[in-house]
């Protein structure tokens, strides 16, 4: 479930958005990455569809020929599928739901 903190502050960026604000891919990759180092923020983020808007904006920053992003966007990525990974035998359970 996504947090009422996290809907505000999507709110809030989407209210104050300018012609030069940062590209959404790049929010998205920014979001992804800044929710690595919180476990609750992380997990809001996955119930957010959030690893499909990485996808997708990890494809844009390649469109648009933004690598830094684009990497970066990656190593989230890549941190998602350790945790995933991490929790994936649920402590030997086999009944712990892993997120996509």
């Amino acid at each position: 479930m996504v947090s009422t903190v996290a809907v505000k502050r999507a709110l809030s960026a989407l209210a104050s958005r300018t012609d030069t604000a940062t590209r959404p891919s790049v929010a998205v990759i920014d979001e992804a990455d800044a929710a690595r180092s919180d476990i609750r923020r992380a997990a809001s983020f996955v119930d957010a569809d959030g690893l499909d808007r990485l996808d997708e904006a990890i494809a844009a920053a390649e469109c648009a020929g933004d690598e830094a992003a684009a990497e970066r966007g990656r190593e989230a990525r890549a941190a998602f599928r350790r945790f995933r990974e991490a929790v994936g035998d649920g402590g030997g359970r086999g009944d712990t739901e892993v997120p996509r």
